[in-house]
């Protein structure tokens, strides 16, 4: 698969908003829709790695799943076991019983069905939970259990019905994401079948950009410009009363597929997307996504009253410090093939998963080893 350095400065756009936005700033007040652009971006590379493979005749469940560990598992893992010491040194009881449990969630990729149960994204609580930001990696996570056996199913059957259906599919679940908001608002915005849509328009778009890669002339400048127009709209103008997922989030998603198939660099778009510090931010993006949320909930935590701004802004720039330092140290060499091996990746990921289980669990039946705090 060619590397397009646009679309790690598109991941770029995707996660300094979301940052932006939880760090409080009121101008980037719709700087949630990042996560939607994330699903779109994974979507598209996903679906173009697993076209590629099935067309030479070399994908295979064990070769996805290695994958999709090495590039998941090792940065979470290395941020939970950050966060163990901080939540048992700041944490009060009944909030290290919820850590607890979302340590387990988290493990199991069942978060996104946890704060369901428990919480608003939008409340004023959620400044106050670590984990909660791993909903939308249980949300793909969940996505690609399903999506690969799908493909590989469906392959036979040739493109054109493959991309029909997926077009089905994705319509379906937009369709069911703007009935649902009117009826249950917390079940629309963290669940799989209203979310399943903004990673299939990826896959769409995957489709679309084996078939016409690199477009150029107007076509290619003016997609490109309305893409970057549509994301930049929905990040200065939404806001978190807005119904989500539903038709409003056609936006920043379409806007995320405009920049991903016409934004090559033979475009004004495409050139700005491949600045070197964008690239930057992009290839760190999955590491500072992971980081802002804890670093932000334990300096809250440890205030008297909400940090100011320029505060937020330097615990910006410490979230992108770490995710520096954990992709360059993390990330990078679990996905070197010559440094761990299939087995060792899976093996790692089994150990891993139950140890923070197990971690999990003391917190919950121990009721957040409320003696901690006896004098």
């Amino acid at each position: 698969m060619i590397y397009r350095k646009e679309i790690d400065g598109l991941r770029a756009l995707a996660v300094l908003p979301v940052m932006l936005f939880h760090a409080g700033f009121s101008a980037f007040d719709g700087g949630f829709v990042g996560v939607d652009v994330f699903f779109v971006i994974s979507g598209y590379l996903i679906t173009s790695i697993i076209l590629a493979e099935l067309e030479t005749g070399t994908f295979s469940l064990a070769g996805f799943y290695e994958r999709r560990a090495r590039r998941i598992l090792p940065a979470l893992f290395f941020v939970l076991l950050a966060c163990l010491p901080l939540a048992w040194w700041w944490l009060l009881p009944h909030e290290l019983v919820a850590f607890g449990e979302s340590l387990i969630a988290v493990a199991v990729f069942a978060s996104n069905i946890l704060f369901w149960l428990q919480t608003d994204y939008f409340a004023a609580t959620a400044e106050q939970i670590p984990l909660l930001h791993t909903w939308s990696l249980a949300v793909e996570e969940q996505y690609y259990l399903v999506f690969p056996l799908l493909m590989l199913l469906a392959w036979g059957l040739g493109k054109r019905w493959l991309l029909g259906l997926l077009a089905v599919i994705a319509l379906l679940s937009l369709g069911w994401s703007e009935w649902l908001w009117r009826s249950s608002v917390e079940a629309n915005f963290y669940l799989i079948p209203s979310r399943a849509w903004e990673l299939l328009v990826g896959a769409l778009a995957a489709f679309y950009w084996q078939k016409h890669p690199f477009p150029q002339g107007i076509l290619a400048q003016s997609g490109s410009l309305l893409g970057i127009a549509l994301l930049a709209y929905a990040v200065l103008f939404f806001n978190e009363g807005m119904p989500f997922p539903s038709l409003y989030a056609l936006v920043p998603t379409l806007g995320a597929v405009l920049l991903i198939v016409f934004a090559t660099p033979a475009t004004w778009v495409g050139q700005l997307l491949a600045f070197a510090p964008l690239v930057w931010v992009g290839l760190i993006s999955y590491s500072a996504y992971l980081w802002h949320q804890p670093v932000f909930v334990f300096a809250r935590l440890q205030a008297l009253e909400e940090p100011s701004l320029s505060v937020m802004a330097a615990l910006i720039v410490l979230s992108l410090g770490l995710a520096w330092f954990s992709w360059r140290f993390v990330e990078k060499p679990f996905r070197n093939r010559q440094r761990f091996t299939r087995t060792q990746v899976f093996a790692g990921a089994l150990v891993g998963s139950v140890l923070f289980i197990a971690a999990g669990a003391a917190l919950v039946l121990t009721d957040g080893f409320a003696g901690r705090f006896a004098d």
